[in-house]
């Protein structure tokens, strides 16, 4: 029956498929022949299949966490008909005997053997089984109206962990599971279909050959196009799984020649067919060439020709890397990824040496000048990404070491460290050996472990058997560097330039430096460092004219810091950094002392009314362990100057139980009150704790002091309310922002000399539906001591009282009016306007859920108990109206302890409404999902 199989070389295994799709374009039959060799070197009991098309097959697999943690929720909520799933299977030996197989809805199949098979023998399955395919939108494979996409549903032995009975589970990252296989397949499709992958096509419907990368397909209405090139004699035929626009095409018969015979120079190889899908465009496309689009107006960065160019390179280079070298992408993605970097880099390097990050865009004039001319980003060239996207996720602590198991890897990670970073110490370690031997011994490497599983160690120990001084990559790989180069003081001794390189390691690390002449010239040198030696002195001479010296120009060495690679020689500066104003946030330029001024307009309340000011800072587009932020203001509300500042410090360690400490010290002097003002000075330290950058959970530890001293009024004075006090804190805070089950957890404890108290606060949000969500909220608050002269630091029932000036309060001491109806969810978190506070204990339950798309239900419910009087319940209900989701929503109160609010006469003073205007906060859910 299995006629299809071929006679194929030894020790390489061989499978037919002959897969019948059926009318509906949704389950598909398929026969299988597998002749299975053991390449391990134990003898096998059973033979590991992977059934990876049960990954769609319900909730809780790790296709669906992985896609979560993705801000990706369309497969946790998918309809029965959509998910895909293994129907049935049946399992025969090479004696037509039956082998039972059960869990037909695990991703991982054992077939027990009736004999072992021992190391270099194979053994022959046939299989029968139908799939259910999965809707395409979920990964990108599955059937969808435009056309069916096939990788990874048809079962196939676990080439990359045979003799290992841990699961090894599917989650969408392409990677490799069969290598060394000669494939043949043949489809039964309905009429008026095309099927088209990346096996070689033997006749209609029909494909077969040898491949080191899994099989790949598209069933669909039409034929898509294919590009021909002849390179040193040889075609290599380039297959789109989608059409392409004629202007496309064109700048493609371009531009393909030239990345494959660059490709072939760089590596030595060329296959005969690539085959692109839609899918691997999206994810492999070039990062930041993109147009900018902002309502009606449309920026373009690159010509379209440009865009091609770059996004094609990327996407080939991948192609013939995933053709060329069997990795495990689980331990080894590094080597792939970074060799992709490294050519990207080359490539750039040859035919976009000088062009700029930002690409056209700097040239764009508004009202006849050219405003982003201002921002040192315009200078950054496009070579500089590489490095500084690796220092904007260092500088969080949010980086992971390089050979970091994938699955483990951010999706910003897998970008900036296993592909950025490591392309960037390839071609670091090019410059100083020599493009032409590093390129050779890729080369040799590739075409020595042809048809194997590479182990890139070997690679990069024949990389220091080439050049010593690459000898620190092997180690450089297991840990999270902060290497850091610095240039001390240059002196001049007789007829030379001394000059001293310092680095806060004991590896061996060359170091690049260059000098460069009041009129421009440059020359280059490089510098070996010693092991165990930190300092390492240079003579060059004086006679050279050396006006500036710099260590590793262009980003192209992974540093934790390149604020201490500039030094000048002569000048003003000499051996100092220059100063340079800027009035707009931009790329930080390392080369100098960089202070941010802008001007600061905003509405604080009534009583400031405007505030019109400058804010002074250090802060740029990327973090800063020192950090310090000057605002002084003019209050239009009552004439006189008032402002804030802030200094702080982080400690970011590179492996440590702790992500960050932040010591700080802020002072702010504003007005609560017509007339009033506040001063508040406060000292804090804050611990971020280290989490897995994939990982939603987040947990912090904070400490602070703060002084308060307020203005009083004559009421205030007669009632001896608190003009100065002290406030100590101490808090704790679980945030877990995943999609569909959100958590956080908070515990504090407050106090000064007349009073202390404990503070609880536990929240879960269920999204039960797509965008249809349930919260609940738990808070207890209880004082400890209490001897307080008012209600100032009391627990707040429908209000807050915002005594330590941490909330955001349109108007800090409205009593009516619009300013008075702003709601914090905080304390009580009642939404109607229960009147009083607590001085005692209160415990407060809040619900909210979804009712129909921005029409939410709640209701609160709590018991509290002042000194004196009996414990007292209180509960409330009505609607809210999510305008913007957290940050603008709008309660409608119904009934409460009240009564029936709406009869009310007042009523329209009894709506709420909540208003966050914090950009930070929009950011960070802007960026979930990616680190």
């Amino acid at each position: 029956m299995f006629w299809g199989v071929g006679q194929v070389s030894a020790q390489k295994d061989s499978i037919y498929i002959g897969a019948k799709l059926s009318s509906d374009r949704k389950t598909i039959e398929v026969n299988q022949e597998i002749v299975y060799y053991n390449h391990s070197d134990k003898d096998l009991t059973s033979v590991k299949l992977l059934n990876w098309i049960s990954a769609y097959n319900k909730r809780g697999t790790s296709l669906v966490y992985r896609k979560l943690e993705d801000r990706n929720n369309d497969l946790h909520f998918a309809k029965s008909n959509q998910l895909g799933k293994l129907l049935d299977l049946s399992v025969k030996n090479s004696d037509n005997q039956v082998i039972p197989v059960d869990k037909l809805s695990e991703e991982n199949l054992f077939v027990p053997l009736k004999e072992a098979l021992q190391p270099g023998k194979s053994i022959t399955l046939q299989l029968q089984y139908r799939l259910q395919l999965p809707d395409k939108k979920f990964t990108g494979y599955g059937t969808s109206d435009q056309n069916i996409a096939l990788k990874y549903f048809f079962i196939v032995p676990d080439h990359f962990d045979p003799d290992n009975i841990s699961p090894r589970k599917y989650h969408d990252i392409e990677e490799p599971v069969s290598f060394n296989t000669f494939w043949t397949v043949n489809f039964d499709i309905p009429v008026n279909s095309f099927v088209d992958g990346n096996l070689p096509q033997t006749q209609m419907n029909s494909f077969k050959g040898y491949l080191d990368s899994d099989p790949e397909f598209l069933i669909s209405p039409s034929t898509y196009p294919s590009i021909k090139t002849d390179i040193d004699g040889s075609t290599t035929e380039v297959k789109f799984g989608y059409n392409l626009k004629p202007e496309e095409r064109q700048n493609l018969e371009f531009y393909l020649p030239l990345h494959l015979k660059f490709i072939k120079e760089k590596i030595g190889y060329l296959p005969a067919s690539i085959y692109i899908s839609d899918k691997f465009r999206a994810k492999e496309d070039f990062f930041g060439n993109n147009d900018i689009t902002f309502w009606k107006f449309r920026f373009q960065l690159f010509t379209d020709g440009e865009k091609t160019d770059l996004d094609y390179f990327g996407m080939i280079t991948k192609k013939i890397l995933d053709e060329s070298v069997i990795a495990d992408k689980q331990k080894d993605h590094w080597f792939k990824n970074g060799l992709k970097s490294y050519l990207e880099i080359q490539y750039l390097k040859k035919f976009y040496g000088e062009t700029k990050l930002l690409g056209s865009l700097p040239e764009t004039k508004i009202f006849g000048i050219k405003p982003l001319k201002l921002f040192h980003a315009s200078k950054v060239k496009l070579l500089d990404r590489y490095g500084l996207a690796y220092q904007y996720i260092m500088l969080q602590n949010l980086d992971q070491k390089i050979d970091e198991d994938f699955t483990s890897l951010s999706n910003f990670n897998e970008m900036t460290i296993s592909s950025f970073e490591t392309g960037s110490l390839f071609s670091y370690s090019a410059a100083k050996m020599g493009e032409n031997t590093f390129n050779d011994t890729v080369k040799n490497y590739i075409s020595q472990n042809s048809g194997k599983k590479v182990n890139p160690d070997e690679f990069l120990k024949t990389l220091s058997q080439k050049d010593k001084s690459t000898t620190y990559l092997s180690d450089f790989l297991n840990h999270k560097n902060r290497i850091n180069f610095k240039l001390g003081h240059i002196d001049k001794k007789n007829d030379s330039l001394q000059i001293n390189i310092s680095k806060n390691t004991s590896a061996s690390i060359p170091v690049k430096l260059e000098t460069e002449t009041k009129e421009g010239h440059k020359k280059t040198y490089w510098i070996d460092t010693e092991e165990n030696k930190n300092i390492t002195s240079v003579n060059l001479p004086a006679s050279d004219n050396i006006y500036k010296v710099t260590l590793n120009s262009g980003y192209i060495f992974p540093e934790s810091k390149y604020r201490d690679n500039f030094l000048y020689a002569k000048g003003l500066f000499s051996n100092a950094k220059r100063i340079k104003i800027k009035l707009i946030k931009d790329i930080p330029d390392p080369e100098y002392n960089e202070i941010y001024v802008s001007p600061r307009v905003r509405f604080n309340n009534t009583y400031d009314k405007f505030l019109l000011g400058v804010n002074l800072k250090n802060q740029s587009f990327f973090d800063q362990k020192f950090l310090y932020s000057v605002t002084p203001t003019y209050s239009t509300g009552t004439g006189k100057l008032t402002g804030s500042g802030a200094v702080a410090y982080s400690f970011l360690p590179a492996e440590s139980i702790i992500r960050s400490l932040t010591l700080g010290v802020s002072g702010s002097y504003f007005h609560y009150d017509y007339g009033l003002a506040y001063r508040k000075a406060t000292l804090s330290s804050n611990i971020n704790f280290r989490k897995n950058p994939r990982s939603t959970v987040s947990r912090g530890l904070g400490l602070s002091y703060s002084y308060f001293e307020r203005d009083l009024s004559p009421k205030m004075i007669a009632n001896d309310d608190y003009k100065k006090y002290n406030l100590w804190s101490l808090g704790y805070g679980y945030t877990d922002n995943q999609m569909i089950h959100e958590k956080s957890l908070s515990l504090s404890t407050q106090g000064m000399e007349d009073f202390n108290k404990i503070t609880a606060e536990g929240f879960y949000r269920w999204e039960f539906a797509p965008k249809q969500k349930l919260s609940l909220r738990l808070f207890a608050g209880y004082f400890l001591r209490n001897n307080t002269r008012n209600d100032l630091f009391d627990y707040g029932i429908s209000r807050v009282s915002n005594y330590a000036f941490s909330y955001t309060l349109l108007g800090e001491s409205a009593n009516s009016g619009l300013l008075s109806q702003q709601f914090i969810l905080a304390d009580g978190g009642f939404k109607s306007f229960i009147p009083g506070t607590v001085n005692q204990w209160i415990t407060s339950f809040n619900v909210d859920s979804s009712v129909w798309k921005i029409f939410h239900v709640y209701a609160d419910a709590g018991m509290y108990k002042n000194k004196d009087f009996p414990t007292k319940f209180i509960w409330d209900s009505g609607i809210k109206v999510r305008i913007i989701p957290d940050f603008l929503e709008i309660y409608f109160p119904i009934q409460s302890s009240l009564g029936f609010e709406p009869a009310f006469k007042d009523y329209a003073k009894r709506i709420r409404y909540t208003l966050v205007l914090n950009l930070s906060s929009i950011i960070n859910a802007a960026r979930r999902g990616w680190y």
